[in-house]
């Protein structure tokens, strides 16, 4: 069954490699609790006790927002098929824009993206697992392309414009730190 680890070992890092979705879950101390789904090719193990993620544009930037407030995060992997298990990923995170050299650091190790805004960097500080015998079987079909040929689409400056009016706080008010130079 479940098991608590100090780290990511060489079989939990080939089945993070291996997943096609993860879940995200911030909180500051106040305000709501968020979980976001990911997608895409944009997480990396980068040593047993620290993963990175990009993070696109979307309709809210609340784990920047959150993670401002209070670097705890969690993430959490599924296996939909195959051998069942969840994997969480607990610690803390640091968040960094374009402009900052976190960002430049990691952000080879991904796909180009227009959509990129940050990149998360995660300490690992404990591995969970568990059975997962009741998480559903689900066929993975293919990746959507619907946000990457939106960003694609919408050039450097709208995409700027689109943080000012929708990625500049969360939605209890707390700052995302996004545009600020």
């Amino acid at each position: 069954m479940g098991k608590k680890l100090p780290g990511i070992g060489s079989e939990h890092r080939s089945f993070i490699e291996n997943q096609h979705i993860f879940f995200v879950g911030t909180a500051a101390s106040d305000g709501r609790v968020n979980i976001s789904p990911k997608g895409t090719d944009s997480l990396r193990v980068i040593d047993k006790n620290k993963v990175v993620w990009l993070n696109l544009t979307g309709s809210g930037n609340e784990t920047a927002a959150h993670l401002i407030k209070d670097n705890r995060m969690t993430i959490l992997f599924c296996a939909f098929e195959g051998k069942p298990m969840i994997l969480r990923l607990y610690g803390n995170a640091a968040i960094f824009h374009k402009r900052d050299e976190g960002f430049k650091k990691y952000v080879h190790l991904f796909p180009p993206n227009a959509g990129a805004r940050q990149i998360i960097e995660m300490q690992v500080d404990l591995v969970q697992t568990s059975c997962g015998f009741a998480v559903p079987f689900m066929d993975y079909k293919e990746e959507r392309t619907t946000l990457n040929l939106w960003a694609e689409k919408q050039g450097e400056e709208n995409i700027r414009e689109y943080w000012k009016n929708k990625n500049t706080q969360s939605i209890d008010g707390f700052e995302t730190k996004i545009l600020e130079e």
